[in-house]
């Protein structure tokens, strides 16, 4: 894959309503702190992203493919059901979030947008990843331009007035804004080696890869921080309206949940390689597209916060025997059917992150659950 492929395809995933209302979470804490948190979890989050892909660019493995050299092969088909899983959690929740989107702009129904957005990604689908570059940097500049109207919307309208930060009566500390702000990051994790493992210049791929996606989803959580900050609202599509951006803000909402949902999908086929590898990848995203848009229809999905907490808990341990065993160790287990210690570590590393998480740390749980894990690695080893 080329650097500026990758640039485009990571710019897409992180422009999504879903990082923005992320960001409303944040408001709590104010503009100064909050902005701290954000910087600091993606700084986190964006620096363990580099790492994992560069683990798939380097073995020209896709993501699920790599952890077969911690857990084995059986341990690689555990955690490739738990990324489908999530994928499949995903996708509706992009699609749901979406949906309700859109139909406070133009109302007919939100089971019909969700529809729309669902056949859009199936489609994006079945033209293929790199079957349309210059489509695909035409839509992305435009989601760019737009994104700098909405910014402008959000911090530069005449008439808008700082108010009391919009949140839950519960306050928000610092430690777990930092973790909301790295669990976007983060939820990439188990994805981002499907579109390294291809590179020819794995390092430079997978550094803009991290990059771009670092500041534009920073970007985002800005937006929808400064959203529920100096509108009072934290709804992104409501506030677009009032502006007058109905057309503008239809495009926004459709185009960034296509292009971000495309990768859930798509990632999704390649997983189940893993478990089945007889299946066809773009028929099996398609069907995981298919359910997402279900489940979308039939569940309210308002608040993500478990869902993001849960996925740091099953994947950061995970991520954290690999970085051990790949960078440090130079351990091999393919040829294994599963590696008995690498998964207690792992099942060690998931109890320490949901131990940590009734703690308030500074900088989260994130990164000394993995840090804890990665040096119980290192021992396990030299014992």
């Amino acid at each position: 894959m080329k650097s500026i492929n990758a640039s485009l395809i990571w710019f897409g995933a992180a422009v999504s309503i879903a990082e923005i209302i992320t960001g409303t979470y944040l408001a709590p804490l104010g503009i100064q702190a909050g902005v701290t948190a954000i910087l600091v979890g993606h700084l986190i989050g964006c620096i363990l992203l580099f790492f994992a892909g560069y683990i798939g660019a380097k073995t020209n493995r896709s993501a699920m493919e790599t952890t077969k050299l911690s857990f084995g092969k059986i341990g690689a088909k555990f955690f490739a059901l738990l990324n489908v899983i999530q994928l499949v959690g995903w996708t509706s929740i992009m699609i749901y979030d979406g949906s309700l989107s859109v139909e406070q702009i133009i109302s007919c129904g939100r089971w019909i947008w969700a529809l729309v957005i669902g056949i859009l990604i199936a489609v994006w689908i079945i033209t293929g990843i790199t079957g349309i570059e210059k489509f695909n940097a035409a839509i992305i500049s435009a989601l760019f331009v737009l994104t700098i109207v909405l910014c402008k919307v959000v911090f530069f309208s005449k008439g808008t007035a700082a108010v009391p930060a919009a949140g839950s009566d519960e306050a928000l500390s610092f430690g777990a804004a930092v973790e909301l702000s790295c669990a976007m990051p983060l939820s990439w994790l188990p994805l981002i080696s499907d579109y390294t493992k291809d590179s020819t210049k794995p390092f430079l791929v997978t550094f803009l890869s991290a990059l771009v996606y670092g500041i534009v989803s920073s970007w985002m959580y800005f937006i929808g921080m400064g959203a529920a900050i100096f509108t009072g609202e934290s709804d992104v599509a409501g506030i677009m309206v009032k502006a007058g951006l109905g057309t503008i803000a239809l495009i926004i909402i459709i185009l960034s949940t296509v292009t971000t949902t495309f990768l859930d999908a798509f990632s999704s086929g390649v997983s189940l390689k893993t478990i089945f590898p007889r299946s066809p990848e773009k028929y099996t995203s398609i069907a995981v597209t298919a359910i997402g848009t279900v489940l979308a229809i039939l569940f309210p999905m308002d608040n993500i916060t478990d869902f993001l907490y849960l996925i740091g808990s099953v994947f950061a341990p995970m991520i954290a025997i690999q970085l051990a065993d790949f960078f440090v160790l130079k351990s091999d287990s393919t040829e294994k059917n599963i590696d008995a210690v690498k998964m207690i570590l792992w099942l060690a590393g998931f109890i320490i992150y949901r131990q940590l998480m009734k703690t308030d740390l500074p900088l989260g749980n994130t990164l000394p659950s993995m840090l804890i894990t990665f040096a119980l690695t290192c021992a396990t080893r030299l014992l």
